[in-house]
């Protein structure tokens, strides 16, 4: 399905979708982009590796991005290292003891060596990636492959975009199925929040574009199934304790992510964490998502019936609270192979469930260590004021609870903690194709420029760090250092239009003025040679 041979899946027209635009032609871009350090340098993946590659041309700066990297490092030590640092520093563990340090080196790198930055040849080619990142987005952009699933308003199918040959999921909302529900903000919030997150632990929101029948959200791929599925179809139900403990930690740090950015989740359920290719776990579906003003909390009865909150119930107002109940019971429910409230299958009603949630206690069996208990507790307590999670630590007070002493949670943020389970690549862990239940067709719904203004907000192309850390990921080739801006715009002062990919004549054939690419995982700038015609 990714495709094979040297080109990896991506199209053999690869070179002319991702040609460079003349510089020339970004001077309206870099008139207008916003010249904010974090953001050009620290968020924006392409961003950062430029302004590292232009670091290595000067030792001084060089050595400042070494010391930044190796005080990053320290966070991710194993815990066996950094216990043998604690000892020979003879000091508490904290967090911020490289804080005054890093932010002094921020602080002068900001200064000077982003402004000279910003009149170097790397910086016309972040302009040049950037105008590349706003090219158009239609469905002839990706190829469309089988459907894994559906969701509420159409199908979701694999992708794959043409360009890269990476492979995405393409939720596609039915533009009139989304009307006739009356479901436009719903569709519209669940995009901009996607939008908004950047987390490893939420999946991640690519693309963004409408087709003639349907607007069309490309999310993170996610081939390893879904939690209900694992808890419930691979054997014995529920997980051995180390295998729970480590989704529990990267489902706490996803709702961290999102709590950082004031959003509630309001739906965790087995069947919304998907598992990746290599054993790690993501949030989706934030269509209940939403946002929450400081200081002004919300009210409203949504989710799931078994994983509500007892203030969810209740319709009273509520911050974050909600989500710290969800993971609770996930919590029970992979121990236990049960929800806390509701056993497998049992046919109960709604008011049933919700009356358990709000008067009864959850009952724990002999697969409940101690501390597993005693988590479930704490988060399933039915007070929020009272809740692990809701009081003044916040997700410290539940990444610092004894179930999770075995978790690092540096290293799980870092991407590095070895999960406990990885997927066997040739199962399938989803549905047949045939047995994915079919839409029926929706009539009587008629589509007018309301709509249309609808869609416009919605069809916003690139997401612009995702599509980044894409470029990167698929090792395109960043830039070449052998040159400098005044050789290169002289290079290029033969501008055709018609070609505008600048290449500069070298003997008898074209050679490109890159040559660097980040390694897949790694983080390191590494150097190639090598000719080539076209656009990379």
């Amino acid at each position: 399905m990714c495709g094979g041979g040297k080109r990896k899946g991506r199209s053999k027209k690869w070179k002319e979708i991702l040609r460079f635009p003349h510089i020339s032609q970004c001077t309206e871009l870099g008139n207008s982009i916003d010249r904010d350090y974090i953001s050009l340098c620290e968020k924006q993946p392409i961003g950062r590796l430029l302004f590292r590659l232009y670091c290595e041309t000067r030792p001084e700066l060089l050595r400042c991005i070494h010391l930044l990297d190796a005080m990053v490092n320290t966070h991710t030590l194993l815990n066996s290292l950094a216990e043998q640092c604690r000892e020979n520093l003879e000091l508490h563990p904290c967090k911020e003891i490289f804080s005054d340090c890093r932010k002094a080196l921020h602080h002068y790198l900001r200064g000077a060596p982003f402004s000279d930055y910003q009149n170097s040849m790397y910086f016309d080619r972040f302009l040049q990636w950037k105008i590349l990142e706003r090219q158009p987005i239609a469905k002839d952009t990706f190829r469309q492959y089988r459907v894994l699933g559906k969701g509420g308003f159409g199908e979701v199918c694999a992708c794959q975009v043409r360009a890269t040959g990476k492979m995405y999921a393409c939720k596609k909302l039915e533009k009139k199925r989304i009307k006739k529900r009356k479901g436009e903000s719903m569709a519209l919030n669940e995009k901009q929040i996607l939008e908004k997150v950047n987390s490893r632990f939420v999946v991640s929101l690519a693309y963004a574009y409408e087709t003639k029948d349907a607007l069309c959200l490309v999310l993170t791929l996610m081939n390893g199934g879904d939690l209900k599925f694992h808890i419930y179809s691979m054997g014995t139900p529920g997980f051995e304790k180390d295998r729970v403990q480590f989704y529990a930690a990267q489902i706490c740090c996803g709702l961290d992510h999102l709590h950082q950015e004031s959003i509630v989740y309001r739906d965790l359920k087995p069947e919304n964490i998907l598992l990746d290719d290599n054993g790690h776990i993501r949030i989706s579906d934030l269509g209940l998502a939403i946002k929450v003003a400081e200081g002004d909390p919300i009210r409203g009865r949504v989710g799931t019936v078994g994983y509500m909150a007892p203030e969810v119930i209740n319709n009273e107002r509520y911050g974050m609270s909600p989500d710290w109940w969800g993971l609770g019971c996930l919590i029970y429910e992979m121990t236990a192979g049960r929800s806390p409230f509701r056993a497998r299958k049992e046919r109960v009603k709604r008011e049933e469930v919700e009356k358990r949630v709000q008067e009864e206690e959850e009952e724990y069996s002999d697969k409940f260590t101690e501390d597993t208990k005693a988590i479930c507790r704490v988060l399933l307590t039915k007070d929020p004021k009272q809740r692990l999670g809701c009081t003044a630590e916040g997700s410290a007070g539940v990444k610092a609870h004894c179930f999770f002493r075995n978790i690092n949670f540096k290293r799980l943020e870092a991407g590095i903690q070895e999960p406990s389970f990885v997927p066997d690549p040739r199962a399938v862990y989803c549905k047949d194709v045939l047995d994915i239940e079919q839409f029926s067709t929706v009539k009587g719904v008629n589509l007018d420029q309301t709509d249309n203004d609808f869609y416009f907000k919605f069809s916003t192309g690139c997401v612009s760090i995702p599509w980044q850390h894409e470029v990167d990921e698929t090792k395109m080739k960043l830039f070449g250092i052998n040159s400098t801006r005044r050789v290169w715009r002289r290079r290029n002062a033969a501008y055709d239009p018609k070609n505008t990919i600048p290449t500069v004549k070298h003997g008898g054939g074209n050679i490109m003025l890159w040559g660097c690419f980040s390694a897949k995982g790694t983080g390191q700038l590494h150097r190639i040679k090598g000719t080539m015609d076209g656009a990379m």
